[in-house]
């Protein structure tokens, strides 16, 4: 049956009686600090009747809502600062009180809990703004927001103060017009009574289908309602009967026991009659009983002795401890013929079980089709990683440490965005704006332009996140950019999205895709500075019978152009020695030790001992200093002598690194062409440092003449391919015209 609000304790003039409250919240929990709860109290009470004056539209009670929570949450056994977040969200969300202030206030985590809800609210708003879906893509898209709400929990009490939020919220819109009702009970019943499911919170989800149920359903609720009403006193005087029996029995044998008669839900009976066509009089467990005892062996004993006074109904009787659920749930379940005849249910479960099955940790998370089309890997492992964390604060009472330690073990899998109307899109990591448009579909892909993320221009190799919201710019005479199918570009990291581009060009006329392929293979040697070396016999490499075969292939799609480089660095060194100034074969960096097991950047190897004021080992952070005649001694980073030699000797401090050096590297020429402008050497300066490359020499000449830029640098790197993926990234910087390989010096 649905759960009616709590009654709360009032003073003569309507208002909270703060004190009461506290006093009797104290009695049932434990509170550390009451103080912090009292003030937070009266912090959303002063808000709420400022913001009660002249108030015309219909409004949730914010203190009485913040109660609520707060009482759900102590239940849940949660700590003060969540609490304190429940006390005071409704104040935060409804823009009369900010997140600075509660930092000022209550301190940093109070803030950081409720800025997670109001995403988790503002996600749902984005939702509901778009309901006109046809059956089968409005579950996909709740199964999609069930997993992004997911995706975005960091710590677990987010969640439980969300779900008490709601359980509240559909609580207190009984006196609502209609149609915020049904969007609330919709919004209840779809993602968050799921959500209390998978994490286990029995009476939670119980709730939140039941009132949701009533709004969506209000005929068959009333149906059922009525049934269960016209016979609730005998039915009540009957299991209290029973009850009695059952437990002077178990006394009898010796069995401490707790007994009482077990609410059936409504919206669990109407499901059971739906799923299997039963008229309400067949449903057997509508009379309950529950038996909870101390040993594991008392719940066989039981069972023998409910068996002895009624006779069961055969095929109604399931043992859960000896073949548990597949998501750990146990318990006996029998059904009898009790007293006068009737059908009567008895559970039969020890006090740890029934705890577990309460209070989420093991309650049917995978229980009959209450989670629709959720067996996804990253899904499930979040999910798993909350119900953890709640299972170690069921034994340690300790959530937001257990929450910092396990969060290292989570590896986001998906990431959730939105389209403009509210659609629930997923891709996976790294994905870009031209992912998310060729995800949404193929011509939208091939028509982009430009991008917005949450209403800002963004480039097309942006990195998407969860929750944000993703708007394509497309063009009637758009195409797609060769550009694009370069993986060092950073355009497009989904396998789904390349296939398309590169479909896309190899439907175009052969001629074209000839001249295309020409132009860019031509385009590529010239940066590389290896423009010399012959076609045809690169094509030979490459399996093809023609120049023009691999021109067409590469303007296609078929062939990368890292492939015609690869080959043409073998065709080279096949001919000729290497000097200086040649690139070996593309390979992957290795690594090689280093003698003295410590590695001096840009020296090499010297004498080097190991500092006795801190004793550095393998694994911490180390920076060397030059001593006078015995080498480089290694300190420990955070060293106290360390920093202080740091601070009166800079000059004589080194950047070491434990054990390992990287393979020979090779000094390369390159010519960067730009349109002068404030700022671009520190750019360029800024792309080389960020991607860890070593400068050996720069110049820079300007001409005003036609306001460009010049600048010519000798850099190390350790194959073509990095190079090659340095040009790429630095011809992205602003203003930059070309960047290109150059065989002479300065």
């Amino acid at each position: 049956m649905v759960k009616v609000r709590d009654d709360q304790p009032l003073l003569h003039d309507g208002s909270l009686d703060i004190d009461r409250w506290l006093t009797t919240a104290q009695q049932s929990q434990d509170i550390k600090d009451p103080d912090v709860l009292r003030e937070a109290l009266l912090v959303a009470k002063q808000l709420s009747d400022e913001a009660i004056i002249n108030r015309t539209y219909w409004s949730i009670d914010s203190v009485q809502m913040g109660i609520e929570m707060a009482q759900i949450l102590l239940d849940l056994r949660l700590d003060t600062e969540s609490i304190v977040a429940a006390i005071l969200y409704r104040a935060v969300r409804e823009g009369r009180l900010s997140l600075a202030h509660v930092e000022r206030k209550f301190g940093a985590v109070v803030a950081k809990l409720i800025e997670g809800v109001l995403r988790m609210a503002a996600i749902s708003a984005i939702q509901n703004a778009s309901d006109q879906q046809v059956l089968g893509q409005r579950e996909a898209q709740v199964d999609s927001l069930r997993k992004m709400l997911v995706a975005m929990i960091d710590d677990v009490r987010v969640a439980l103060i969300k779900l008490a939020e709601r359980t509240s919220a559909i609580r207190a819109v009984k006196d609502a017009p209609e149609d915020k009702r049904r969007r609330v009970a919709e919004e209840v019943f779809n993602i968050y009574a799921p959500l209390a499911h998978r994490l286990g919170i029995g009476h939670l989800k119980w709730e939140l289908e039941d009132l949701s149920f009533r709004y969506l359903q209000p005929h068959s609720y009333k149906k059922i309602a009525q049934l269960l009403d016209e016979k609730r006193l005998a039915r009540q005087d009957y299991i209290e009967d029973v009850v009695q029996r059952l437990r002077d029995e178990l006394l009898a044998a010796g069995i401490a026991c707790d007994v009482y008669g077990r609410v059936k839900h409504i919206y669990s009976i109407w499901r059971k009659m739906s799923r299997k066509n039963l008229d309400f009089s067949q449903i057997y467990d509508i009379r309950a009983v529950r038996i909870l005892v101390p040993e594991l062996r008392d719940c066989y004993a039981a069972l023998g002795i409910v068996h002895t006074l009624w006779r069961h109904i055969p095929n109604e009787f399931d043992d859960y401890i000896a073949n548990p659920k597949e998501n750990g749930y146990r318990s006996l379940h029998t059904a009898v013929v009790g007293p006068e005849g009737k059908v009567l249910e008895v559970q039969i479960r020890t006090h740890n079980m029934h705890e577990d099955a309460e209070l989420g940790v093991c309650a049917h998370w995978l229980y009959k089709g209450t989670d629709i089309n959720a067996k996804d890997h990253g899904y499930e492992q979040k999910i798993t990683w909350l119900r953890q964390v709640l299972e170690w604060h069921e034994e340690l009472d300790d959530l937001p440490e257990l929450g910092s330690d396990l969060r290292g073990d989570m590896n986001p899998d998906r990431i959730y965005v939105f389209t403009p109307d509210g659609h629930v899109v997923d891709l996976p990591p790294k994905a870009t704006p031209l992912d998310f448009a060729y995800r949404v579909h193929t011509e939208v892909g091939h028509k982009c332009r430009g991008a917005k993320v949450n209403g800002r221009i963004v480039p097309l190799t942006y990195l998407l996140k969860t929750g944000e919201q993703v708007e394509i710019l497309t063009n009637s005479n758009a195409q797609p950019s060769r550009d694009w199918l370069y993986p060092e570009s950073g355009y497009l990291h989904t396998t789904r999205a390349r296939a398309k581009v590169a479909h896309w060009f190899k439907l175009q006329a052969r001629d074209q895709n000839i001249d295309e392929g020409r132009h860019m293979i031509v385009r590529e040697l010239e940066r590389l500075d290896l423009a010399d070396e012959s076609l045809q016999g690169i094509a030979q490499l490459m399996n093809m019978k023609t120049t023009d075969d691999m021109f067409a292939a590469v303007g296609a799609g078929d062939l990368r152009l890292g492939q015609i480089v690869s080959a043409v660095v073998r065709q080279a060194e096949a001919q000729q020695p290497m000097n200086q100034q040649d690139l070996p074969h593309i390979k992957k960096p290795s690594l090689s030790k280093a003698p003295n097991d410590v590695y001096i950047e840009g020296v090499g190897n010297l004498l080097t001992s190991v500092a006795n004021c801190c004793h550095p080992v393998p694994g911490d952070d180390i920076s060397g200093y030059v001593t006078l005649g015995r080498g480089v001694t290694i300190h420990r980073s955070d060293c106290d002598n360390f920093l202080h030699l740091q601070s009166t000797e800079p000059q004589r401090v080194v950047q070491v690194s434990w054990g390992y050096q990287p393979n020979r590297k090779y000094p390369v020429d390159m010519q960067i062409e730009a349109y002068d402008r404030t700022g671009l050497l520190r750019d360029v300066s800024a792309l080389l440092a960020n991607e860890r490359v070593n400068v050996l020499g720069i110049t820079t000449r300007s001409n005003t003449g036609d306001h460009t830029a010049l600048m010519s640098l000798t850099v190390e790197v350790d194959s073509l391919e990095r190079f090659a993926q340095l040009m790429g990234k630095v011809s992205q910087l602003p203003n930059v015209i070309s960047a290109r390989r150059v065989r002479s010096g300065f």
